[in-house]
């Protein structure tokens, strides 16, 4: 598989995780030190472990969960062992009894780990960027 089909299937296995709610599977698509940029809160998370807290709130207090996400309008920049992907994502969540739907754009950047042999090769998220979708913008 190419470099560019590895960053498909790594982007198309984190959203899958997320959409199931696989909290272990969907952060472990993450490195440690991933950083996370959403428009719906005030200031960025700076870590893996800031958002699985903020997550695990949101699941103790709203009761969130994911009832669906799908990507399409995929696009991939190879930039050396960093990876540029941008997709147009749509979610559905339920939160404090009621579900939401949000159409954004997203992007993802991963950065190719090869310094231990169980990661040799494998594509990890190290920033997400979460946007609202453009105004008058049709549904994907």
């Amino acid at each position: 598989m190419n470099e560019r089909d590895q960053v498909l299937q790594a982007a198309a296995d984190l959203v899958s995780a997320f959409a199931r709610n696989d909290r272990e599977a969907y952060f472990g698509a993450f490195s440690a030190d991933a950083s996370f940029v959403f428009h719906t809160l005030e200031q960025p998370l700076l870590s893996r472990d800031a958002y699985q807290a903020l997550w695990d709130s949101w699941r103790a207090e709203d009761g969130f969960e994911v009832l669906s996400c799908t990507s399409s309008n995929a696009c991939v920049s190879l930039q050396g062992d960093v990876a540029v992907f941008i997709h147009d994502v749509a979610t559905e969540l339920r939160m404090q009894g009621e579900q939401h739907f949000s159409q954004e754009r997203e992007t993802i950047v991963f950065r190719k780990h090869a310094s231990s042999l169980e990661q040799q090769g494998l594509w990890l998220a190290c920033h997400e960027h979460l946007s609202a979708m453009p105004e008058g913008l049709p549904p994907p």
